[in-house]
């Protein structure tokens, strides 16, 4: 019909306020919000790889126990932006769901609903199926949106009858909660943005934003009425049982199942990147991994399981997912060292819960479940999971107010991305002006027009005399991003720039001094940006030869580049040795005395990852990226600014490898002056050393200095030896007691004595 195939975007998005991706529109959003272009065609279809298991959309706790949920999935959708809307929609998933060359599903097997106020979609679906098959329901069944603000609008949803044989309940009926009518596919018609007030706005361009759940579609193809027995799952489940060692029955059947679910979100999250954490997406990761170890405890298991099954998710979808592959070992490397930390801990908090239990009539205490959590490890859902089984709820109350204690004492908490300043006048800058040209890639001076100032609330203004930001019509000074920070400056000398970031795309500057709009101004980046792009340069090969001497398990997890040092961070699973550090800090050196030629080339992102470039999980991509390219030594995609030549880099220096997280590690490195100076601090602790032990080799000295330490306290021990006498015991009052007289000005030695 007509759609683009585009690429699905990673579990991690490119929006502060989402955990992970939860649907296909997600990338889409801003495209809705009418803040991005509508691209050509105007209309896209994707596979989008999902996870459901924190914030708005969350299916955790109903994993495992229903046919149909499950914390990592994928959806299949079609997007219309502004182009055609509820009329065509209908029309073309009635023709997908039916149609002898697509699904081929019977016509008297599906059931569709409408929004009770969607009177358009109601007569629409009249000309395709039976009006008694076409069901109302309120807002709770048939309104999407995306999170508590954002794109929204009436759904219709398409269901398929799995028959009445199969089911028995009286929730087994359209609206119900039973599992015989099957929702298949959502259509959503995407007319509104809810803003942080509740207040529903008219898009700009009514869209179309379906999503069709892949697994659920493969099990009504396959004939069977449960996900978890469809070939998504069931080869999974086969590898549980052979370590298991016996066949689930009605009672464990569940267990099996959460433990393949969880499989899939914990192996796809951490090859993407995500790391086990005390909050934030590492937090939900590790949640949804002590759920699956904890149910494998249930099925017998005392020790490290789930990385044993990594190998048959790779076998069922590594062709298709070729980076679980490159990313198995440290996969099940980072799975081992959780589950040991958590097996560890399991037994002690699982006999603290049952003791708790035995005096425990209806409410489980809340005190007890915060001690499970901060002791003992247990996520609070692991914690309800468990009441949940024994049909007993939690003191709620008492819980939160020692989390939230806690809390405030130790001022933790994950908060996301993003600004917290409304975006209104920065859309209204970008509706007037447009995105400005960025010219520092060649120039790093240039004559601008000051199209616009913002004061330090953000609104717009017409002159500033202080601080305040600015837009330029174009800028030589970099916007943070991509771990390189923003370029500092001056416009006609008096006016400081203190930084540049990127609003919307926008590129403004954070200026102090006086400043009108409509005057030109030379606008000029300070000399500090040389040393900044020498560590970006660094940093691209640390990545590089990371990966050379560690191996291609290594992924890059965050870094920051200024004009005094760099820092990188990336997953591994263990600290780095000596040597290794060594190694790492020659290869980089090497590639810098080599003087390589530094080539940038833009291109399409396909051509650029088909180039051999390395692409970030979580960054964001345009249709065309620059591929910023050092021979053969690294290739990555960047917008970040370098030096031309690695030559220009110097001296290349680690000050410190330390762990950041689970299964993340850091470098702190140096180059150019700032290596110089390190280099010359060395020089001078030298020299200091050398003073002290009165040798020009400081090794030999201090060498010399520990074996006369060792010799004294030889010869102490010995005198000390020397002065003991046998005494003989007396006993006072049924206690023996030794007096004897000694000499010592030291109390410690005469405590060990």
């Amino acid at each position: 019909k007509g759609h683009q195939l585009v690429p699905r975007s990673p579990l991690v998005p490119d929006e502060p306020t989402l955990l992970f991706t939860n649907a296909g529109m997600v990338q889409f959003k801003n495209i809705f919000t009418g803040e991005a272009p509508v691209p050509t065609p105007p209309r896209a279809t994707s596979s989008q790889t999902c996870i459901r298991a924190g914030g708005k959309h969350n299916d955790l706790d109903n994993v495992g126990y229903t046919a149909r949920h499950h914390t990592f999935f994928e959806m299949l959708g079609n997007f219309s932006f502004g182009d055609y809307f509820k009329k065509e929609a209908i029309a073309y998933a009635w023709e997908f769901v039916t149609g002898a060359d697509y699904l081929a599903l019977p016509v008297e097997k599906i059931w569709v609903t409408v929004h009770d106020s969607d009177d358009d979609a109601f007569e629409l679906w009249k000309h395709h199926i039976a009006e008694d098959r076409i069901i109302r329901f309120g807002d709770k069944d048939n309104f999407w949106q995306m999170g508590d603000t954002g794109p929204c609008g009436p759904c219709s949803e398409i269901f398929y009858d799995q028959g009445a044989e199969h089911f028995h309940s009286e929730e087994d009926v359209m609206g119900g909660e039973g599992d015989r009518f099957l929702e298949i596919w959502n259509l959503v018609f995407m007319q509104y943005e809810r803003d942080a007030e509740g207040t529903l706005h008219p898009l700009p361009h009514p869209s179309i934003d379906t999503g069709m759940g892949l697994e659920r579609v493969i099990a009504i193809k396959e004939g069977v009425i449960n996900n978890f027995d469809s070939s998504s799952f069931k080869p999974l489940i086969d590898a549980i049982i052979a370590i298991v060692g016996t066949a689930p029955t009605a009672e464990t059947i569940a267990s099996y199942r959460v433990i393949a679910d969880h499989l899939r979100s914990t192996t796809f999250l951490l090859a993407q990147g995500v790391n086990f954490d005390k909050e934030g997406r590492g937090y939900v990761l590790r949640r949804i991994m002590r759920r699956a170890i904890r149910h494998g405890y249930l099925l017998g298991l005392r020790e490290p399981f789930m990385y044993r099954l990594v190998d048959s998710l790779v076998d069922l979808m590594g062709d298709h997912y070729r980076y679980l592959r490159e990313k198995s070992e440290a996969v099940k490397t980072a799975m081992k060292r959780e589950e040991e930390g958590f097996f560890s801990t399991i037994e002690a908090g699982i006999t603290l819960f049952n003791k708790e239990m035995v005096n425990t009539v209806d409410i489980f205490s809340g005190e007890v479940a915060f001690k499970l959590y901060d002791t003992y490890g247990f996520p609070l859902d692991l914690t309800q999971d468990m009441l949940r089984e024994k049909g007993i709820a939690l003191d709620q109350a008492a819980f939160d107010a020692r989390m939230n204690a806690q809390r405030a004492q130790s001022k933790a908490g994950w908060k996301g991305t993003g600004d917290a300043v409304a975006t209104g006048d920065f859309k209204a800058l970008k509706e007037m002006f447009g995105v400005n040209a960025f010219v520092g890639y060649d120039n790093t001076s240039t004559k601008a027009k000051v199209l616009a100032l913002l004061d330090e609330d953000f609104k717009q203004t017409e002159a500033i005399d202080g601080k305040g930001w600015g837009l330029l019509d174009k800028t030589p000074f970099y916007a943070e991003s991509g771990g390189q920070v923003g370029d500092r400056g001056t416009l006609n000398e008096a006016v400081k720039v203190l930084d540049t970031n990127k609003f919307l795309e926008m590129n403004l500057s954070q200026v102090e001094g006086s400043l009108k709009v409509g005057e030109y101004a030379e606008a000029v980046v300070d000399h500090s940006r040389r040393e900044v792009e020498k560590h970006h340069s660094a940093t691209h090969l640390l990545h590089a030869g990371l990966r050379e001497i560690l191996g291609d398990h290594i992924a890059q997890a965050g870094s920051r580049n200024d004009d005094k040092r760099l820092r990188f961070d990336f997953s591994h699973p263990e600290a780095m040795s000596r040597e290794e550090i060594s190694s790492v800090e020659e290869w980089v050196n090497d590639k810098i005395a080599r003087g390589i030629a530094q080539e940038t080339k833009v291109m399409g992102v396909d051509d650029a990852k088909a180039s051999g470039a390395m692409a970030l999980f979580g960054e964001k991509y345009g249709d065309k990226v620059r591929v910023v390219r050092f021979e053969d030594a690294s290739v990555e995609l960047c917008g970040g600014t370098h030096v031309s030549n690695t030559a220009e880099i110097g001296l290349f220096m680690v000050t410190k490898e330390s762990g950041v997280s689970a299964g993340v590690r850091r470098i702190e490195a140096v180059c150019g002056r700032s290596a110089v100076a390190a280099v010359k601090g060395l020089r001078e602790e030298l020299a200091e050393i050398r003073s002290e032990v009165k040798n020009q080799n400081p090794i030999i000295g201090i060498t010399k200095l520990k074996e006369q330490v060792k010799t004294i306290k030889g010869e102490l021990q010995a005198a000390l030896n020397s002065s003991k006498k046998t005494l003989a015991a007396t006993e006072i009052n049924g206690v023996t007691v030794i007096v004897d007289e000694v000499e010592t000005g030291d109390i410690k030695t005469l405590i060990d004595e």
